[in-house]
C-alpha cells in the first residue's frame, strides 16, 4: 500500500519541516550520530539501517550541504522540545508599548502633577513613555529652559524609568524617551497632609495623703 499524497496545507506544512527517513532521497549523506559524533559520509541505506537499529529516525538537518547532513535522532521528541521552547520564549517575552505624555511650556501645577502621575503609571505597567513639550509662536524662544525641564522630569521619574533618548527638537515639539526599569512600580504622589497633633497625655490620678487618712482613722 502506497503513501497518500498530502495536499494544500499539508504540503505547505511539510515544506517547512525537514525530510525524515525514507523521504530523504539522495544516494549518500554526511551522518551525525545521536551524541553528535561524526560518522562520515555513508550510503543512505546504511544511514537508514543505523537509525532503525537505534529505534529512532534519520533527519535531514542541512539539505543544502553536499552531501546533505543527516542526524540520527528521536524526531518526535525533538519536535516536542522545540514546541515547548517556543512556548516558553513566548511567555517570557514582554510586549512593550510606547505611551506619550504631552506638556506645554505653561502647563499649570495641577495638570503637571496629573501628567507626571500618568507617566509614572505607564512606566509601572512596563510601557515606554515619550515625554513631549509642544511649543507655539514665541514659546520657541524658551527651548533651552524646556530642555532643562525635561531633564528634571527624567530625574523625578528616575526610580521607575531610565532615560533612553535625550531631549531633542522635532519641528515645534521637543521630546525624550523613557524606558521602564525592571521592578519599577507606579507610585502616584498623594497630596501632603498636615502632621497630626499628638493627643495630650491623660490626667494623673490624685495622690491621696495616707498620713491624713491614718490620722483620721485613729481619731474615730
Amino acid at each position: 500500500m502506497g503513501f497518500r499524497r498530502s495536499r494544500g496545507g499539508e504540503d505547505e506544512e511539510r515544506g517547512r519541516e525537514p525530510r525524515v527517513n525514507h523521504r530523504i532521497r539522495v544516494p549518500e549523506v554526511r551522518l551525525v550520530g545521536m551524541d553528535a559524533e561524526q560518522l562520515g559520509i555513508v550510503a543512505i541505506e546504511e544511514a537508514l539501517r543505523l537509525a532503525q537499529e537505534a529505534g529512532v529516525d534519520l533527519v535531514e538537518v542541512a539539505p543544502a550541504a553536499r552531501p546533505p547532513v543527516c542526524r540520527i535522532m528521536d524526531y518526535g521528541k525533538f519536535k516536542y522540545l522545540q514546541k515547548k521552547r517556543a512556548q516558553e520564549a513566548k511567555r517570557s517575552s514582554t510586549h512593550i508599548e510606547v505611551k506619550e505624555v504631552k506638556f506645554r511650556p505653561k502647563t499649570e501645577k495641577h495638570d503637571f502633577e496629573t501628567k507626571m502621575n500618568r507617566a509614572r503609571r505607564f512606566l509601572g505597567e512596563n510601557n515606554r513613555v515619550k515625554v513631549t513639550i509642544m511649543f507655539r509662536g514665541r514659546e520657541m524662544a524658551y527651548t533651552d529652559a524646556q530642555r532643562r525641564r525635561l531633564m528634571d522630569i527624567a530625574q523625578e521619574l528616575a526610580d521607575v524609568a531610565a532615560l533612553d533618548v535625550h531631549p531633542k527638537m522635532e519641528g515645534r515639539t521637543m521630546s525624550m524617551m523613557l524606558n521602564p526599569k525592571k521592578g519599577g512600580a507606579p507610585k502616584e504622589k498623594s497630596p501632603e497632609t498636615a502632621p497630626s497633633t499628638p493627643a495630650p497625655p491623660p490626667p494623673e490620678a490624685p495622690v491621696m495623703n495616707t498620713t491624713q487618712v491614718t490620722h483620721k482613722g485613729r481619731q474615730s
